[in-house]
């Protein structure tokens, strides 16, 4: 029989030697938790440390620099702000909206399918223990080489595990990302996002309070899956030949989930809960810690009552286990009866396994005897904070004096033609079909634009058509010539993506993506991107609601580029003026808004045609993109504009293919000026509209200080360019859309899905 490691046996033996490195925490960790304590640990208050100081779930290397977030001018749009498990934001009428980004990059590596598919199950668990219902999630998804084999072993699963979990949810799959480069060989990321709904007074916090109040464990049995999962392996490094440790990936079931979900909102309508987690990082470590450390401080756990897929777990890994489809609620002794009921109706497990206690300890027994007696708030919310060395990279002037303007451009029609077919071929610009296919993006008949187009767009009311839009952005080549400049082109493209569907900006999320944070110079991009971060919301008026950081994202002694993934979250009063992305009719004006300058750092242009990193990021100007913002919402409140799209990666000739081929519709476009910059420049704060009355327009770009550039006429079959050959719109939608096709399977390897007449709304 196993000796139980208990507290009274600890206080006998304080030399026992414990696998504390192993576990991920460094010698002066384990110093201060003896101090803590007044003892060594016991096992299972080793495994709770470990997991709970892991960078993953402490952001020991990154608070220092996040509490810039929370000297942002306060928002009255702003119900909930940083700290819980997602923002909450007030969009009008009576309903609140609570939206977060998190990262899954380490286990979708490991184990592709189910990587990805629980990160998207535990970023819709955050938002359930909001109180709101889910309604909407987006995933930005990044890989090494698009012809490299690793990514064609990891992709195919990443995709399948967003889509089938979405999917079995019965969530719409609404925007996101698909993005290459060899920086990711090794370190995929997989960032997911989802956005829910509710009423005001309907918000639920964090926390366990009320003495005597019981704590109950609902949803899934607890296993061996995923023990030190993302909390151990999202905070180390890999070595060349893969991480050097490898615990378990966590396995999910998205039908418990969906049963979960349901229970949750009865038990938040019936008002049963006094607070409420979910069982993400750390398991059981993080939700009782957290839930006691946020309360009143005191709570009781019997360990023994835990069910269990797996009788063989020690009380250490049961702590530790990230098996998905949990959740962790506070309940009034005289209210259990009637949860519990709930839950049977769902077919849902529940079990009491403790209550809140006075004092300020969390204690856990098992087979009666004391494992764990610690004050939680040292386990959740005082560990470790590094403020880590920082340097500038020493490659970075170079990089930066590299100019991309000095690269050879094509020097005839022919030959820019060229470029443009291989820009929009490329695996970045190519056509996502073969991805958003495998997604539903139409379920629950309440989504009003999805991918392809710029932002997702969401009815959450029937009787007032209120809705959302949501973009989610991040350019990591513009960042690793700048994180400072990156991180506010990204927050910027976000920005923009919402404005042009006519929507007005309100909040902002994040996953920021690093290596080590062992590395000065990784350290220095972080604190850059996040102070750039923090400025451009000041100047925009937008606050960060809350996100996710994401390090250790490097293999060996080579990290991936400085990757901040910022999502907008906008509100449209009514989403039948909605503004679409794609041409439709012939006969309009196309019009440019924003200037054009010589800006090719970081561009595709010079990635695609000559494999090209150096210069400098376009330039910001936050105003450029306030004012554009303002335009495109009046015009789309105005019904003055047909479509919109803004220009990015790629530039102009990525926004015009884009808007040709949306809906079949051809254009004649005179380019003013040099028409290689015209084409590929890609300076900010400008979008590509439609319009039947351009002089309406013009007008009121005029007034709101936006300078406007009339490109040409729609119709026909080609893009026909003044100067350049013309381009067949079934040549260019050939070369567009045959690239991912042809690396990963054709359409026999995805599940086209078909969207029933009148599940998109119209009107």
């Amino acid at each position: 029989m196993t000796l139980i490691d208990t507290v009274e046996r600890a206080e006998k033996t304080p030399d026992d030697e414990q696998p504390y490195r192993e576990l991920g925490l460094k010698d002066d960790e384990y110093a201060r938790i003896r101090d803590i304590l007044g003892r060594r640990p016991t096992t299972a208050e080793l495994a709770m440390y470990s997991v709970m100081w892991s960078e993953h779930c402490s952001y020991k290397s990154s608070k220092v620099h996040l509490r810039t977030f929370g000297d942002l001018p306060p928002s009255d749009a702003l119900l909930v702000g940083i700290g819980e498990n997602a923002g909450v934001v007030d969009v009008g009428d009576g309903y609140a909206v609570t939206f977060k980004v998190e990262s899954h990059n380490h286990p979708s590596y490991v184990e592709p399918y189910q990587g990805a598919a629980t990160g998207v199950g535990g970023i819709v668990r955050d938002i359930l223990t909001m109180g709101a219902r889910p309604i909407a999630v987006m995933d930005s998804l990044r890989f090494g080489r698009a012809d490299a084999p690793d990514t064609a072993r990891v992709l195919p699963g990443v995709v399948a595990g967003v889509g089938g979990y979405g999917n079995c949810l019965g969530l719409p799959n609404i925007g996101g990302e698909l993005l290459f480069d060899e920086c990711y060989a090794g370190n995929p990321l997989v960032n997911a996002l989802c956005v829910g709904v509710m009423k005001h007074e309907d918000v639920r916090l964090a926390k366990a309070e009320g003495v005597g109040n019981k704590v109950i464990l609902f949803g899934a049995r607890t296993g061996g899956d995923g023990i030190g999962g993302v909390s151990v392996l999202a905070s180390e490094t890999f070595d060349a030949e893969g991480p050097a440790k490898r615990p378990s990936v966590q396995v999910g079931d998205p039908f418990t989930e969906k049963l979960l979900i349901e229970a949750c909102l009865e038990i938040f309508a019936q008002d049963l809960v006094t607070g409420i987690q979910d069982l993400g990082g750390a398991g059981l470590s993080c939700a009782t810690s957290e839930l006691a450390s946020a309360g009143t401080g005191g709570m009781h756990v019997d360990l023994d009552t835990v069910p269990l897929r797996d009788s063989t777990l020690t009380p250490a890994e049961i702590l530790m286990s990230e098996s998905q489809e949990r959740m962790c609620a506070i309940v009034e002794p005289g209210k259990v009866e009637q949860f519990l009921a709930v839950c049977r109706k769902w077919d849902v497990l529940a079990t009491v396994i403790g209550e809140v206690t006075e004092g300020d300890r969390l204690t856990v027994d098992w087979h009666g005897e004391r494992i764990v007696d610690v004050p939680p708030r040292t386990v959740a919310h005082e560990g470790p904070v590094y403020e880590r060395p920082m340097a500038r990279p020493a490659d970075l002037d170079a990089l930066q004096d590299d100019d991309a303007a000095r690269l050879p451009r094509p020097t005839t029609p022919e030959e820019l033609q060229a470029h443009w077919l291989a820009v929009v071929s490329s695996p970045d610009g190519a056509d996502k079909t073969w991805v958003t296919e495998q997604y539903d993006r139409y379920v629950r008949g309440n989504t009003v634009l999805a991918q392809p187009e710029d932002a997702g767009v969401v009815r959450i009311d029937e009787d007032s058509h209120r809705g959302i839009a949501l973009a989610l952005d991040g350019n990591a080549r513009y960042a690793r010539l700048d994180p400072y400049t990156g991180a506010q082109l990204n927050l910027a493209e976000a920005y923009r993506n919402v404005a042009v569907s006519g929507a007005k900006p309100l909040a902002v999320t994040n996953c920021l993506n690093f290596g080590s944070p062992e590395e000065p110079e990784v350290m220095w991009q972080f604190a850059e991107a996040v102070r750039g971060l923090a400025d451009g919301c000041r100047e925009l008026g937008l606050p960060v609601t809350g996100g996710n950081v994401s390090l250790y994202n490097q293999t060996g002694d080579v990290a991936i580029n400085p990757t901040p993934v910022i999502g907008v979250l906008g509100v449209h009063e009514d989403v039948r003026r909605r503004v679409p992305s794609g041409w439709r009719a012939e006969g309009e004006t196309v019009l440019l808004f924003g200037h054009t300058g010589e800006e090719f750092g970081g561009s595709a242009w010079a990635s695609v045609v000559h494999g090209h990193l150096g210069g400098r990021p376009p330039a910001v100007d936050l105003t450029a993109e306030r004012k554009l913002g303002e335009l495109l919402a009046a015009l789309g409140r105005e019904g003055l504009v047909t479509s919109a799209h803004d220009v990015a990666d790629g530039g102009l000739a990525q926004t015009l293919t884009e808007s040709a081929l949306r809906h079949g519709v051809g254009a004649r476009i005179a380019l003013t000026g040099d028409p290689f910059t015209a084409l590929f420049s890609e300076s900010a704060a400008r979008a590509v509209i439609t319009t039947t009355d351009p002089g309406g327009v013009k007008t009121t770009a005029q007034w709101a200080g936006v300078p406007v550039t009339e490109l040409g006429t729609t119709g026909g079959d080609a893009l026909a360019v003044d100067g350049l050959p013309e381009l067949p719109l079934a040549e260019l939608r050939a070369v567009w859309s045959a690239t991912l096709p042809a690396l990963f399977g054709g359409p026999e390897h995805s599940t086209p899905l078909t969207v029933p007449a009148g599940t998109v709304p119209t009107s």
